[in-house]
């Protein structure tokens, strides 16, 4: 019966070593493991086996990356103005053997050291600097804190500034600016878009006007062109008309017919005038009268005497 006992005992012991010797530690960890009070090893992810009651788990780290808020704190200005500002930051354990032994608090010693860094950046920027250098701010105070971060065995990824919040005058004082600004750029833009108005409208005027002339231009030519064709005609007419005179006053009796057909318009030129007109209108030379019509009859007779030889 004592023997049996034994060996439960036995069983019992080689149970309860395997229970405590065996540990599985999940991926994206690290469990820091101290022998006797002193740093022994880390355990990697997988089954491992540890000597029970010597050895024990003294610290787990995380190794995926860890955000952190960074509470607001009061900072100020290079131009004395206090200044909201509250951010987050991301970092991952790296060397678990620092992170364990390296600082009694590592989340507590990144959140001081972006708190007292950030006051430092800020106090060198004037308030307005302070929105346009988000991004500069964080450089720097990602680039402090990875430094300090080597001896803590953890790497500081990024720092982002959640907000920047002014005193509440400051904040009426900026939107007024933003306000005015605003209307500045609106007035411009109106201006603007008056005067680029009035250019076009000028244009437009010039154009027409210089349309207007060319067609008044174009038409004068045409009214000039029609003009010395007509005349052109008018003087090619008249000039076959003197033509046709010459050659009829140079063929045989022409010359008689022609001071005929003279003394003839002649005399009702005047007969013509003493009709319409109460006043009489004679030449200076009266004989003139009677000489132009003596012409005519004497033309009158010598184309009786050429008809009468004929008709016999």
């Amino acid at each position: 019966m004592s023997q049996y006992w034994l060996w439960v005992l036995v069983v019992g012991v080689v149970v309860a070593f395997v229970i405590e010797g065996v540990r599985i530690v999940p991926q994206q960890s690290a469990w820091v493991i101290e022998r006797l009070g002193r740093f022994h090893g880390t355990l990697e992810p997988g089954l491992n086996l540890i000597i029970p009651f010597l050895d024990r788990v003294a610290y787990v780290h995380s190794l995926k990356e860890v955000p952190l808020d960074v509470p607001e704190q009061v900072c100020i200005t290079k131009d004395n103005t206090q200044l909201g500002v509250d951010g987050i930051l991301y970092y991952q354990v790296t060397d678990p053997r620092l992170a364990s032994y390296g600082s009694s608090n590592y989340v507590v010693a990144i959140v001081q050291l972006a708190q007292t860094t950030l006051r430092s950046e800020i106090g060198k920027m004037e308030l307005d600097k302070t929105f346009e250098s988000r991004d500069e701010i964080n450089r720097q105070i990602v680039q402090a804190l990875d430094e300090a971060g080597r001896n803590w065995g953890i790497k500081v990824l990024r720092y982002e500034i959640k907000s920047l919040t002014p005193p509440e005058t400051i904040l009426r004082s900026m939107q007024a600016q933003i306000t005015a600004e605003r209307e500045k750029r609106a007035l411009i833009a109106k201006s603007e878009g008056q005067r680029q108005e009035e250019i076009n409208l000028a244009d437009g005027a010039k154009q027409a006007s210089v349309l207007r002339s060319e067609g008044e231009k174009q038409a004068a030519i045409n009214k000039a062109q029609g003009d010395a064709t007509a005349i052109r005609v008018i003087a090619e007419a008249t000039a076959a008309g003197v033509r046709a005179v010459a050659e009829a006053i140079a063929d045989k009796g022409g010359l008689d017919a022609a001071n005929l057909k003279v003394a003839q318009q002649y005399v009702e030129a005047f007969a013509g005038l003493a009709r319409s007109s109460n006043t009489l209108i004679l030449p200076a030379n009266a004989a003139d009268i009677a000489g132009m019509v003596a012409t005519a009859m004497t033309v009158l007779d010598k184309t009786r005497q050429g008809q009468a030889p004929a008709s016999a």
